[in-house]
């Protein structure tokens, strides 16, 4: 991989007791997994922020664990998004924003707003919540990408709303939830979620030779026209963009394999 890599293939954490003789060495330090794990994938997604608060001091430790060009997405806090009405949720997003996730410099990536499968589609109110993101924060720029998981989001009305404020919609690639693909801001952010432990890298060879080529055309400015576009005659603008893939939820075992295995594709 290389710093100025526009793909970029991953994990969701990177606390997990399975991965201990799997992933890590043996013996390896419990807290020196972090500074291991981002040697060997390009991005890993930070998921307990979604669950508490973190300090400033926990941030800036875990920018300084991390090799240059390694990239972190940070979940936001699910108080701003479990709400039944999304733009009350302005305190607690500014008390997100105000946590310390600037400490991460310039190993901020892309935050990630996930919503409740039972969270239905509003325009109004989504519209209202997208126009709170900001663009920047203490002199760094912000990029923000939703995950949605309920089927009212399966509209053109949503892939347009997304696109006025350049926010990406997350494709999630999940037995369970909404697959919406469309291209809608400056970068792509995908969770492929169907892996098999099983499978040495989660995913078999012939399908991450299919997702490798399919992050290289998002790379590349294109829209992946054989997955689930909610807005079909929508062609997104034709510009290099940062891709974000990481291997997640099933098959996690065998997640940090598939990542490599990803990555090591798209760098050719």
């Amino acid at each position: 991989m290389t710093d100025t890599s526009a793909i970029r293939a991953g994990i969701g954490g990177w606390t997990f007791a399975p991965w201990r003789g799997t992933f890590y060495p043996d013996k390896l330090r419990q807290k020196d997994e972090l500074e291991f794990a981002s040697r060997q994938v390009a991005t890993i997604e930070i998921n307990g922020t979604y669950y508490g608060t973190q300090k400033p001091a926990t941030f800036a430790k875990w920018a300084s664990d991390v090799p240059q060009g390694f990239v972190f997405s940070v979940k936001g806090n699910r108080f701003v998004t479990n709400r039944r009405v999304l733009a009350e949720s302005g305190d607690s997003l500014e008390r997100f924003l105000g946590s310390g996730i600037t400490e991460l410099g310039d190993h901020l990536g892309p935050l990630l707003w996930q919503f409740a499968p039972t969270k239905q589609f509003d325009a109004d109110d989504f519209g209202a919540f997208l126009s709170m993101l900001p663009n920047s924060r203490d002199g760094l720029n912000l990029r923000h990408a939703v995950e949605v998981r309920h089927p009212s989001f399966c509209t053109p009305e949503f892939v347009a709303l997304t696109q006025s404020h350049g926010v990406a919609i997350v494709y999630a690639h999940h037995n369970k939830y909404p697959e919406i693909a469309d291209v809608t801001a400056p970068f792509v952010y995908a969770r492929l979620q169907e892996g098999q432990d099983d499978i040495p890298t989660a995913y078999s060879t012939t399908d991450l030779d299919l997702w490798a080529k399919r992050a290289q055309h998002w790379a590349q400015g294109g829209n992946c026209t054989d997955l689930a576009l909610s807005a079909p005659d929508h062609t997104p603008e034709k510009q290099p963009r940062d891709v974000f893939v990481y291997f997640i939820h099933e098959g996690k075992i065998r997640a940090p394999q598939a990542a490599m295995a990803m990555q090591q594709r798209c760098d050719i």
